[in-house]
């Protein structure tokens, strides 16, 4: 529904060059009663005046089709590159700047394509380190999108290709787990269209929240809820994760055999994947350690390796188990002897265990030693802490293609052949290989807020092309719509925010 425009954002007409127009008539027309029609994505608003469309992100300000949003404009600063400043009577004119100030004009806040056969919003020239650049600059309309999260989580969040639930509705699924995380999937064309209306809207929200850095609860079908926030720890069933793991359960024991050595006739690692023991592994053969006669349940994979040892779940090392006794399956008398040391732990330290084996060759717990309970410590040290890292992932299809260039193959190919840089609010991309340009970002290296929706369904994201300006021209680019940053400049006004460029991303124009 529309909504009240914020009268400190309105925007003002795009900015133009010899065959630039104002944004109402690129983007929308003039009706009756003051009321103007949005061209900027299929759903065609009548925006009143003084109101928004259904994306809040284009208004009727004064009569006149308006960005609500400003257009984010990223200034980088360099070094001037000479290693000194000259000085004395044989010295240069020196302007007294030791720094060069760069512009790199984003998409957010740009406008889109839509229709497709429109150039898009800012084709922008630049110059860099005296090569002729050309950045295309537009928000595009995503149909074929989602997200891949990664959760950093020993726990069972539920059974692959389980459905991912968020308001009810089925908005992914879980998929493949990977070393010390869980990866969820959510989205997709799919979701957003091959369902019901409400499904679409919940997927297009859930998405946007994701991709906006926004909390998001995800309720896993026959598994656990997690509230998901990009760069946050992952919350399960209301209790916040802490860490993820070092390694398996094989790989802990790996990286700590010679540390325990001396201090321990048996470490078993519990894991919900591979569970490792000491005396039985490569390490603690090659350290010259006798069997310890105590077998584990479960399949054997090589030597000290074990598969299915228990069940998935919320217990040690991500099994069902709460009894880290309940593992061992026998005790061989011919091998173990009494007074031997056992130490029971998991992949991250969170629980361990000490024991000494009776005479009946039972283990019993005993206050565990501290140069036991130092290496345990130090599993826990080399965990890292847990996230949730939220990646974007969309296909750029026609209307983005045919906003730069006539025949969209060749930007294709541009991209494919490294020759065209593609970005997104400024973040590095990575491009997929294969047919078509599918791109990947981790929204943690975006601007807050780069992500809007329109009500088809379909997430609305920047995305932006750099190329040298001749290359531009050679595929067929819109080359009559270059504009400098100028001309955007004293066109859009104030309508404009100046940020400070992230340095952890690569200048784009570099």
């Amino acid at each position: 529904m529309p909504t009240d425009v914020n009268k400190t954002s309105k925007g003002k007409n795009s900015a133009k060059s010899t065959h630039a127009t104002s944004m109402t008539e690129r983007f929308g027309a003039r009706e009756k009663d003051g009321i103007v029609r949005c061209y900027a994505c299929p759903v065609l608003c009548r925006i009143r005046p003084e109101r928004s469309g259904a994306c809040r992100r284009y208004a009727n300000v004064d009569g006149e089709l308006a960005r609500v949003d400003p257009l984010v404009l990223f200034e980088n600063t360099r070094d001037s590159g000479d290693s000194m400043v000259p000085f004395g009577e044989s010295s240069t004119e020196w302007s007294g700047s030791l720094v060069r100030q760069e512009t790199f004009v984003s998409a957010i806040g740009s406008g889109t394509t839509y229709p497709d056969y429109k150039p898009a919003p800012f084709i922008v020239a630049t110059e860099y380190d005296g090569l002729d650049t050309v950045t295309v600059v537009s928000e595009g309309i995503f149909s074929y999108c989602g997200v891949k999260i990664k959760i950093d989580t020993d726990k069972h969040l539920g059974a692959e290709q389980a459905d991912i639930l968020c308001e009810g509705q089925r908005v992914g699924h879980v998929t493949t787990g990977e070393y010390g995380s869980q990866m969820f999937s959510v989205g997709g064309v799919n979701h957003l269209t091959g369902g019901s209306k409400r499904e679409g809207k919940v997927t297009c929200n859930t998405i946007m929240a994701l991709c906006n850095g926004e909390a998001v609860e995800l309720n896993v079908d026959g598994g656990c809820s997690v509230l998901v926030q990009a760069g946050k720890a992952p919350v399960v069933d209301g209790v916040e994760e802490q860490r993820m793991r070092v390694g398996c359960g094989s790989a802990t024991i790996g990286i700590f055999a010679q540390q325990w050595h001396g201090l321990v006739d048996e470490v078993i690692v519990v894991d919900d994947h591979i569970t490792g023991v000491l005396s039985e592994h490569q390490a603690g053969r090659c350290l010259g350690m006798e069997p310890s006669g105590i077998r584990v349940s479960g399949r054997r994979s090589t030597a000290g390796r074990y598969f299915n040892v228990a069940n998935p779940g919320h217990g040690w090392g991500g099994t069902d188990i709460t009894d880290p006794f309940s593992i061992i399956e026998s005790v061989d008398p011919k091998l173990a002897q009494p007074g031997m040391r056992l130490l029971m732990t998991t992949t991250t330290g969170e629980e361990s265990i000490y024991c000494i084996l009776d005479d009946a060759l039972n283990p019993v717990e005993e206050d565990m030693p501290y140069e036991v309970q130092e290496v345990v410590d130090r599993i826990s040290e080399n965990c890292e802490p847990s996230l949730c890292s939220v990646l974007f992932i969309g296909g750029a299809g026609g209307s983005l293609r045919a906003g730069v260039t006539e025949n969209p193959v060749h930007l294709t190919r541009s991209v494919k052949s490294l020759l065209t840089q593609v970005t997104m609010g400024g973040a590095p991309v990575y491009v997929w290989p294969g047919g078509g340009i599918t791109v990947m970002v981790d929204i943690m290296r975006m601007p807050e807020n780069s992500f809007g929706y329109v009500p088809t369904p379909a997430i609305v994201a920047p995305i932006e092309f750099t190329l040298p300006r001749d290359r531009y021209a050679e595929m067929g680019g819109h080359i009559d719509y270059v504009q400098t940053l100028d001309e955007i400049r004293e066109c859009y006004g104030d309508s404009t925010i100046s940020s400070t460029w992230n340095t952890t991303n690569p200048w784009p124009l570099k």
